[in-house]
């Protein structure tokens, strides 16, 4: 692989909010353990976590300059296991060369609670800044043409007292009243939904006119003119395959533009939504307007069973997307549930899911699964403020890679194989060298160095 010239600034890369940075910050962050594997019958382990041991790493360092640490994962059994090797001054090998956080009334809850403490929980646990997002999924029912917080409805006209009551920021006020202030906010979570006859659970109905509408005349000047005006405002927060025409739409109002931060979008329909089709030609047309992946999860289509203890498969479905969604000019990417019970839940409407983490209460152990370790081959090293750089292979292979430089110059890279064969490849970095290294069959790695 070369590098080229920085592309695209990474502003957060996450999974889901407090649950990733509880359970992340609690595995890693002392001395490194081995997993405990396990299998179920599927095609990698989980590795079992209890309340007095869980795999971990050590702190993340960078190696000296002149040499490279590569992390692994393998369907195998590999867990984040570190090597560390000598970038070469010549190259000598002969392989490919490349030159959430919903407002209230949650989906997956079986009871009234407040987030507050677990929030204030991470930020201690944390040890870098942590950008909070909200996302709202309905309104109360007297605001709804409706009159119910599922089913198809939508609020009412702009400009009148229904708008403007749902565009108040009394959310963000009562947080900012226990010192939690967010970094974003998305119009409306999965806005089509509230168009659909008969959806099962949680929605608000908007078009993309309407979507406009609202932004240009009731949230966007409330948000503005309130305390929270440095808050950012994410359209869309749907399937990607609504883009470009949603943005066009919004985006073509000055009104409702200048209040528009970022796109938003979510994952499950991308098998019908070609990411240059529909995140390659938003860029180009509004090139200054962020995109970021706001959720995703696995198990949530009728036919696939919602948990799979052990799937690699799985875990390589995070880490193409996440890949895929940089490549393409994506600047973060959320999962939907970190943590769930082993029947996916819980979830009122039983739409049960597969997640990172699975928590067997009754056994008193949680089990971290392929997912968990895709997830952080890019989320433990690639902080905010990270920039992707071009990266150029000297011939077709299975692999999927993607580069980026660090706020203080070092170089990370994350690559995929996906295929059953091993792939001997060399990175150059025409400022370092060449880091000669083979890639297995059904891998991760990520590969770290230091450029001055």
């Amino acid at each position: 692989m070369e590098f080229s010239s920085p592309l695209q600034r990474v502003s957060i890369m996450a999974a889901s909010l407090t649950g990733l940075l509880l359970l992340q910050a609690a595995s890693w962050a002392s001395g490194a353990h081995p997993c405990v594997p396990k299998s179920f019958g599927y095609s990698s382990v989980v590795c079992v976590c209890n309340a007095t041991y869980c795999d971990s790493l050590d702190p993340l360092t960078f190696p000296a300059l002149g040499t490279f640490s590569r992390y692994e994962s393998t369907r195998s059994g590999r867990r984040m296991e570190l090597s560390i090797g000598t970038i070469q001054a010549n190259h000598t090998g002969t392989g490919n060369h490349y030159a959430p956080h919903p407002q209230a009334n949650l989906y997956f809850s079986i009871r009234t609670y407040t987030y507050i403490p677990l929030i204030h929980q991470a930020l201690q646990l944390a040890h870098r800044p942590v950008s909070l997002f909200a996302s709202p999924w309905t309104s109360p029912t007297w605001l709804k043409t409706n009159g119910a917080v599922n089913g198809k409805g939508h609020s009412r006209v702009t400009r009148d007292i229904y708008h403007q009551t749902w565009a108040s920021t009394l959310f963000l006020d009562a947080y900012a009243e226990h010192r939690l202030k967010f970094w974003a906010v998305t119009v409306e979570n999965e806005p089509s939904a509230g168009l659909i006859s008969g959806y099962p659970f949680q929605c608000l109905g908007f078009t993309p006119e309407h979507q406009r509408d609202f932004i240009a005349r009731d949230l966007g000047p409330t948000l503005a003119n309130s305390t929270h005006r440095d808050v950012q405002l994410l359209m869309l927060d749907d399937q990607r395959l609504l883009l470009p025409h949603w943005a066009q739409v919004v985006l073509a109002d000055p009104e409702a533009a200048k209040y528009v931060h970022g796109i938003a979008v979510h994952w499950y329909l991308d098998f019908l939504a070609p990411a240059k089709a529909t995140l390659g030609e938003t860029h180009r047309l509004f090139p200054n307007t962020m995109l970021f992946a706001s959720e995703a999860c696995v198990g949530s289509k009728f036919w696939e069973q919602s948990v799979r203890l052990g799937s690699w498969d799985r875990g390589v479905q995070y880490s193409h997307s996440i890949i895929t969604n940089l490549l393409y000019h994506v600047a973060g990417w959320t999962d939907w549930n970190l943590a769930l019970n082993p029947e996916g839940g819980p979830n009122w409407v039983r739409n049960f899911v597969d997640s990172p983490i699975i928590v067997d209460i009754a056994k008193d152990v949680f089990y971290k699964q392929p997912m968990f370790y895709h997830l952080g081959h890019f989320s433990k090293f690639i902080p905010e403020g990270s920039q992707r750089v071009g990266l150029v292979a000297s011939k077709k292979n299975d692999l999927e890679t993607v580069a980026l430089m660090h706020p203080d110059g070092s170089a990370v890279v994350v690559v995929l194989n996906r295929s059953s064969k091993d792939v001997p490849l060399t990175i150059k970095d025409p400022a370092m060298g060449f880091l000669e290294t083979i890639s297995p069959g059904y891998s991760i790695h990520t590969y770290l160095w230091r450029r001055q």
